[in-house]
């Protein structure tokens, strides 16, 4: 796929706790300094979470996404993706649990605006082998809540993603697109293939399998190849190699480097996977070329 531009989208921080020997930035202007690094190293895309500057836990507060999103703004044009879940957050007995149907489409109405939506196209058991809060624990994304909140996302004219975490998850898709919840022939969405987070493995069979699947169920839409600790950067070259659009690198996945070492700064994996996109005849898109690929229009584009 030489010639085919390769967006680099970076995941810096997640609803995991810190990680020994890497920096995990967890205040607004700490993900706002670690998104502008990676926009630095060739990264187009962030995606977020908001953590509390106190607890430095995953928060569901739109008031900490908004002040991100708009300290990153100030620093580079990347585009800024939301999570599709919040994370986890404790109720009253300790115990660790996802954010309510509600709480999650509250990010529908961040100020500033995101630039990109996601929504994860099933439920499965949340299983991250490096670790965190709550881990393992069951990931409930009903049929009613991921009509709705599709629906919603439409409605803001904003590239969403499908979060696609096993075979199941693209025929759910089918079916909302057949119920109206999208236009399953539009060009602003894509196929995110999350492998390694329970669900699907993170194998070269596996990945074949789901990219066939997708393009015959959604032949237009693009795709994203993302896996977990030492996997990601494996089948990020696999992904690459295969024409994918989306490569995912992060500390909300994985630490890890492609040689071994484990990586200090987020833009780290950036630089690493920019420097492999190009050896395999992939040239790195920029935010602006990013936003075109995935169907953005000028309208809906956060200022």
């Amino acid at each position: 796929m030489a010639g085919k531009k390769l967006i680099i989208l970076v995941a810096p921080t997640g609803n995991q706790k810190d990680r020994e020997g890497s920096h995990v930035p967890v205040t607004p202007d700490e993900i706002a300094e670690e998104s502008f690094r990676c926009y630095k190293a060739g990264a187009a895309v962030v995606h977020i979470h908001a953590r509390d500057p106190k607890t430095r836990l995953a928060s569901g507060d739109m008031k900490i996404f908004g002040e991100s999103i708009r300290k990153i703004k100030e620093k580079s044009d990347i585009l800024v993706q939301t999570t599709t879940s919040l994370g986890l957050k404790q109720d009253a007995s300790g115990k660790w649990v996802w954010h309510s149907s509600e709480e999650r489409m509250g990010l529908l109405a961040i100020e500033p605006s995101q630039d990109l939506l996601s929504c994860a196209m099933g439920s499965w058991e949340f299983i991250h082998p490096e670790g965190g809060q709550g881990n393992p624990t069951t990931q409930i994304n009903g049929y009613e809540f991921m009509k709705t909140n599709i629906s919603n996302m439409v409605k803001k004219n904003i590239p969403w993603e499908m979060e696609i975490a096993d075979t199941g998850f693209l025929q759910n898709a089918k079916k909302l697109a057949d119920d109206g919840a999208f236009d399953g022939k539009a060009k602003n969405f894509w196929l995110d293939y999350v492998m390694g987070f329970g669900g699907m493995p993170a194998t070269p069979r596996q990945l074949i399998h789901m990219v066939e699947e997708g393009q015959r169920l959604f032949p237009q839409a693009p795709w994203e190849t993302n896996a977990t600790g030492r996997d990601q950067f494996r089948m990020n070259i696999l992904g690459a190699a295969m024409g994918c659009d989306i490569v995912r690198v992060g500390f909300e996945d994985s630490v890890w480097l492609p040689d071994g070492r484990q990586a200090k700064n987020n833009y780290e994996q950036v630089d690493a996977m920019a420097e492999l996109a190009l050896k395999l005849g992939r040239e790195i898109a920029t935010p602006a070329e990013a936003w075109e690929m995935l169907g953005g229009s000028q309208r809906a584009r956060a200022a």
